[in-house]
Protein backbone atom coordinates (compact mmCIF):
# COMPACT_ATOMS: atom_id res chain seq x y z
CA UNK A 1 0.00 0.00 0.00
CA UNK A 2 1.32 3.42 -0.94
CA UNK A 3 2.07 5.59 2.07
CA UNK A 4 -0.28 8.55 2.22
CA UNK A 5 0.75 12.10 3.04
CA UNK A 6 -0.45 13.60 6.27
CA UNK A 7 -3.21 16.21 5.67
CA UNK A 8 -1.96 19.79 5.53
CA UNK A 9 -3.63 21.72 8.38
CA UNK A 10 -2.49 25.05 6.99
CA UNK A 11 -4.30 24.55 3.70
CA UNK A 12 -7.57 24.06 5.55
CA UNK A 13 -7.30 27.53 7.09
CA UNK A 14 -6.91 29.53 3.90
CA UNK A 15 -9.46 32.15 2.94
CA UNK A 16 -9.45 35.09 0.56
CA UNK A 17 -8.42 38.60 1.51
CA UNK A 18 -9.22 41.66 -0.57
CA UNK A 19 -6.73 44.28 -1.75
CA UNK A 20 -7.54 47.92 -2.50
CA UNK A 21 -5.13 50.29 -4.25
CA UNK A 22 -5.82 53.93 -3.43
CA UNK A 23 -4.23 57.09 -4.89
CA UNK A 24 -0.46 57.54 -4.59
CA UNK A 25 -1.07 61.23 -3.84
CA UNK A 26 -2.56 60.49 -0.41
CA UNK A 27 -0.37 61.43 2.57
CA UNK A 28 -2.70 59.76 5.05
CA UNK A 29 -5.74 57.53 4.93
CA UNK A 30 -8.67 57.91 7.30
CA UNK A 31 -11.32 55.25 7.82
CA UNK A 32 -14.62 56.14 9.48
CA UNK A 33 -16.39 52.77 9.89
CA UNK A 34 -20.15 52.71 9.39
CA UNK A 35 -21.54 50.16 11.86
CA UNK A 36 -24.97 49.38 13.29
CA UNK A 37 -27.13 51.90 11.47
CA UNK A 38 -30.25 49.84 12.20
CA UNK A 39 -32.23 51.82 9.64
CA UNK A 40 -35.89 51.06 10.20
CA UNK A 41 -35.60 51.18 13.98
CA UNK A 42 -37.53 54.21 15.29
CA UNK A 43 -34.48 55.14 17.41
CA UNK A 44 -32.13 55.36 14.38
CA UNK A 45 -30.56 58.84 14.35
CA UNK A 46 -30.75 59.91 10.73
CA UNK A 47 -29.27 63.28 11.64
CA UNK A 48 -26.05 61.68 12.86
CA UNK A 49 -26.02 59.30 9.90
CA UNK A 50 -26.33 62.12 7.36
CA UNK A 51 -23.60 64.09 9.14
CA UNK A 52 -21.38 60.99 9.10
CA UNK A 53 -21.82 60.52 5.33
CA UNK A 54 -21.21 64.19 4.58
CA UNK A 55 -18.07 64.06 6.74
CA UNK A 56 -16.79 61.15 4.64
CA UNK A 57 -17.77 62.78 1.34
CA UNK A 58 -16.08 66.11 2.11
CA UNK A 59 -12.61 64.76 3.01
CA UNK A 60 -10.46 63.35 0.15
CA UNK A 61 -8.52 61.23 2.66
CA UNK A 62 -11.63 59.71 4.27
CA UNK A 63 -13.11 56.29 3.46
CA UNK A 64 -15.57 53.97 5.18
CA UNK A 65 -16.51 50.32 5.66
CA UNK A 66 -20.07 49.04 6.16
CA UNK A 67 -19.73 46.66 9.10
CA UNK A 68 -23.12 45.02 9.43
CA UNK A 69 -26.54 45.68 10.96
CA UNK A 70 -27.16 48.36 8.38
CA UNK A 71 -30.89 47.64 8.55
CA UNK A 72 -33.22 46.72 11.43
CA UNK A 73 -34.84 43.86 9.51
CA UNK A 74 -37.45 42.70 12.01
CA UNK A 75 -39.38 39.72 10.66
CA UNK A 76 -42.32 37.74 12.02
CA UNK A 77 -39.90 35.14 13.36
CA UNK A 78 -37.21 37.39 14.86
CA UNK A 79 -36.69 39.57 17.91
CA UNK A 80 -37.93 43.15 17.74
CA UNK A 81 -41.21 44.95 17.26
CA UNK A 82 -42.23 44.42 13.66
CA UNK A 83 -45.01 47.03 13.75
CA UNK A 84 -42.67 49.78 14.99
CA UNK A 85 -40.00 49.54 12.29
CA UNK A 86 -40.14 52.35 9.75
CA UNK A 87 -40.61 50.23 6.65
CA UNK A 88 -40.10 46.73 5.26
CA UNK A 89 -36.63 45.09 5.21
CA UNK A 90 -36.55 45.32 1.40
CA UNK A 91 -37.17 49.06 1.48
CA UNK A 92 -34.65 49.43 4.31
CA UNK A 93 -32.05 47.79 2.04
CA UNK A 94 -32.97 50.09 -0.84
CA UNK A 95 -32.61 53.15 1.40
CA UNK A 96 -29.07 52.14 2.42
CA UNK A 97 -28.10 51.59 -1.22
CA UNK A 98 -29.47 54.99 -2.25
CA UNK A 99 -27.74 56.65 0.70
CA UNK A 100 -24.26 55.29 -0.08
CA UNK A 101 -24.33 55.33 -3.89
CA UNK A 102 -23.01 58.93 -4.06
CA UNK A 103 -19.92 57.89 -2.04
CA UNK A 104 -19.57 54.32 -3.32
CA UNK A 105 -15.94 54.94 -4.35
CA UNK A 106 -15.18 55.62 -0.68
CA UNK A 107 -16.70 52.34 0.56
CA UNK A 108 -13.92 49.78 1.08
CA UNK A 109 -16.16 46.77 1.71
CA UNK A 110 -19.23 45.29 3.39
CA UNK A 111 -19.83 42.59 6.00
CA UNK A 112 -23.04 41.04 7.27
CA UNK A 113 -24.57 41.65 10.69
CA UNK A 114 -26.92 39.51 12.73
CA UNK A 115 -29.88 41.70 11.72
CA UNK A 116 -29.24 41.02 8.02
CA UNK A 117 -29.02 37.30 8.83
CA UNK A 118 -32.61 37.35 10.09
CA UNK A 119 -33.86 37.14 6.50
CA UNK A 120 -33.77 33.64 5.06
CA UNK A 121 -32.87 32.91 1.41
CA UNK A 122 -31.94 36.54 0.68
CA UNK A 123 -28.65 38.15 1.70
CA UNK A 124 -29.48 41.85 1.85
CA UNK A 125 -25.91 42.76 2.84
CA UNK A 126 -24.69 41.10 -0.35
CA UNK A 127 -27.33 43.05 -2.29
CA UNK A 128 -25.97 46.30 -0.85
CA UNK A 129 -22.37 45.41 -1.70
CA UNK A 130 -23.32 44.39 -5.24
CA UNK A 131 -25.25 47.61 -5.83
CA UNK A 132 -22.28 49.67 -4.63
CA UNK A 133 -19.76 47.55 -6.56
CA UNK A 134 -17.56 46.83 -3.52
CA UNK A 135 -16.09 43.65 -1.97
CA UNK A 136 -18.31 41.57 0.28
CA UNK A 137 -17.61 38.82 2.76
CA UNK A 138 -20.32 37.97 5.27
CA UNK A 139 -18.28 36.72 8.24
CA UNK A 140 -15.49 39.27 8.13
CA UNK A 141 -13.00 40.81 5.73
CA UNK A 142 -9.22 41.11 5.78
CA UNK A 143 -8.18 44.12 3.70
CA UNK A 144 -4.78 44.94 2.25
CA UNK A 145 -4.81 48.72 1.86
CA UNK A 146 -2.15 50.37 -0.33
CA UNK A 147 -1.82 54.13 -0.82
CA UNK A 148 0.67 56.97 -1.04
CA UNK A 149 4.33 56.72 -2.00
CA UNK A 150 7.79 57.04 -0.49
CA UNK A 151 7.53 54.10 1.91
CA UNK A 152 10.98 53.21 3.31
CA UNK A 153 12.48 56.03 1.25
CA UNK A 154 11.47 54.55 -2.13
CA UNK A 155 9.48 56.96 -4.30
CA UNK A 156 7.42 54.27 -6.04
CA UNK A 157 6.74 52.15 -2.95
CA UNK A 158 3.26 52.61 -1.43
CA UNK A 159 2.36 52.33 2.23
CA UNK A 160 0.61 49.03 2.94
CA UNK A 161 -1.63 48.36 5.93
CA UNK A 162 -3.69 45.33 6.89
CA UNK A 163 -7.11 45.75 8.51
CA UNK A 164 -9.66 43.17 9.60
CA UNK A 165 -13.36 44.06 9.83
CA UNK A 166 -16.07 41.85 11.32
CA UNK A 167 -19.50 42.67 12.69
CA UNK A 168 -19.18 40.81 15.98
CA UNK A 169 -21.24 38.37 17.97
CA UNK A 170 -22.93 37.46 21.24
CA UNK A 171 -24.07 39.48 24.21
CA UNK A 172 -22.09 41.31 26.89
CA UNK A 173 -22.91 43.77 29.67
CA UNK A 174 -19.65 45.37 30.74
CA UNK A 175 -17.26 47.36 28.57
CA UNK A 176 -14.46 44.92 29.32
CA UNK A 177 -16.57 41.93 28.23
CA UNK A 178 -17.38 43.73 24.98
CA UNK A 179 -13.78 44.78 24.35
CA UNK A 180 -12.31 41.33 24.93
CA UNK A 181 -14.10 40.00 21.83
CA UNK A 182 -11.96 42.04 19.45
CA UNK A 183 -8.89 41.21 21.56
CA UNK A 184 -9.54 37.51 20.96
CA UNK A 185 -9.94 38.10 17.23
CA UNK A 186 -6.60 39.90 17.19
CA UNK A 187 -4.93 36.68 18.34
CA UNK A 188 -6.12 34.68 15.34
CA UNK A 189 -4.84 36.54 12.31
CA UNK A 190 -2.24 39.16 11.46
CA UNK A 191 -3.30 42.76 10.87
CA UNK A 192 -2.38 46.31 11.82
CA UNK A 193 -5.86 47.09 13.12
CA UNK A 194 -9.03 45.16 13.90
CA UNK A 195 -12.55 46.60 13.80
CA UNK A 196 -15.52 44.93 15.50
CA UNK A 197 -19.01 46.32 15.96
CA UNK A 198 -22.27 44.79 17.32
CA UNK A 199 -22.02 45.93 20.97
CA UNK A 200 -22.67 49.65 20.31
CA UNK A 201 -19.87 50.74 22.68
CA UNK A 202 -16.67 52.45 21.51
CA UNK A 203 -13.39 51.10 22.83
CA UNK A 204 -9.85 51.53 21.48
CA UNK A 205 -6.76 49.72 22.76
CA UNK A 206 -3.25 49.16 21.41
CA UNK A 207 -1.68 45.74 21.72
CA UNK A 208 1.75 44.28 20.95
CA UNK A 209 2.98 40.94 19.74
CA UNK A 210 6.46 39.82 18.72
CA UNK A 211 7.52 38.72 15.24
CA UNK A 212 10.85 37.01 14.50
CA UNK A 213 13.10 38.76 11.98
CA UNK A 214 14.47 36.25 9.43
CA UNK A 215 17.86 37.97 9.41
CA UNK A 216 20.52 36.35 11.60
CA UNK A 217 24.13 36.99 12.62
CA UNK A 218 26.84 35.29 14.63
CA UNK A 219 26.83 36.43 18.23
CA UNK A 220 30.36 37.57 19.08
CA UNK A 221 30.08 36.46 22.72
CA UNK A 222 28.75 32.92 22.19
CA UNK A 223 29.52 32.07 18.58
CA UNK A 224 25.92 30.97 18.01
CA UNK A 225 23.76 32.20 15.17
CA UNK A 226 21.05 34.49 16.60
CA UNK A 227 18.27 36.76 15.43
CA UNK A 228 15.97 39.39 16.86
CA UNK A 229 12.28 39.73 17.58
CA UNK A 230 10.48 42.85 16.40
CA UNK A 231 7.45 44.28 18.17
CA UNK A 232 4.35 44.60 15.99
CA UNK A 233 1.75 47.07 17.22
CA UNK A 234 -1.90 46.34 16.53
CA UNK A 235 -4.89 48.52 17.32
CA UNK A 236 -8.14 46.98 18.58
CA UNK A 237 -11.26 49.02 17.80
CA UNK A 238 -14.85 48.56 18.94
CA UNK A 239 -17.33 50.84 17.22
CA UNK A 240 -20.47 52.86 17.91
CA UNK A 241 -24.01 52.62 16.64
CA UNK A 242 -26.44 55.14 15.19
CA UNK A 243 -29.21 54.26 17.66
CA UNK A 244 -30.42 56.84 20.15
CA UNK A 245 -31.15 55.57 23.64
CA UNK A 246 -34.62 54.22 24.26
CA UNK A 247 -36.70 51.27 23.17
CA UNK A 248 -34.93 47.91 23.40
CA UNK A 249 -31.70 49.36 24.82
CA UNK A 250 -33.42 51.26 27.62
CA UNK A 251 -35.80 48.44 28.47
CA UNK A 252 -32.94 45.94 28.52
CA UNK A 253 -30.73 48.05 30.77
CA UNK A 254 -28.09 48.81 28.13
CA UNK A 255 -26.21 52.14 28.21
CA UNK A 256 -26.60 54.91 25.61
CA UNK A 257 -24.35 54.54 22.57
CA UNK A 258 -21.82 57.10 21.40
CA UNK A 259 -23.29 58.25 18.08
CA UNK A 260 -19.92 59.36 16.67
CA UNK A 261 -17.71 56.78 15.03
CA UNK A 262 -13.98 56.41 15.85
CA UNK A 263 -11.65 57.49 13.03
CA UNK A 264 -8.76 55.18 12.10
CA UNK A 265 -5.81 57.13 10.68
CA UNK A 266 -3.09 55.41 8.66
CA UNK A 267 0.05 57.50 8.22
CA UNK A 268 1.47 57.84 4.71
CA UNK A 269 4.64 59.77 5.53
CA UNK A 270 7.64 58.67 7.57
CA UNK A 271 7.22 55.44 9.50
CA UNK A 272 4.03 53.39 9.37
CA UNK A 273 1.68 54.17 12.22
CA UNK A 274 -1.97 53.56 13.06
CA UNK A 275 -3.79 56.13 15.18
CA UNK A 276 -7.42 56.36 16.28
CA UNK A 277 -9.46 59.47 17.08
CA UNK A 278 -12.53 59.09 19.28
Amino acid sequence: MKKQCRPDPIGEMEFTYYAVDLPSSLKALKIAPTPDIHFGNPSCSLRHLYQHIEYIRSDPEMFTFLNGDMIESVTRYSKGEIHKQATSPGKQRDFIIKLFLPIKKKVLGVTQGNHERRIEDVDVASDIAEALGVPYRAEGMLLKISFGSGNSGHDEKPYVYWGYFTHGYGGARTKSAKAVKVERTGQWLHADFYVMSHDHVVNVAPDIYLLPDNRTHIDSATGFKVGKLKAHRKILVKTNSFLKWGGYAEAGGFPPSDLTTPIIILDGTGKKRVRVEV
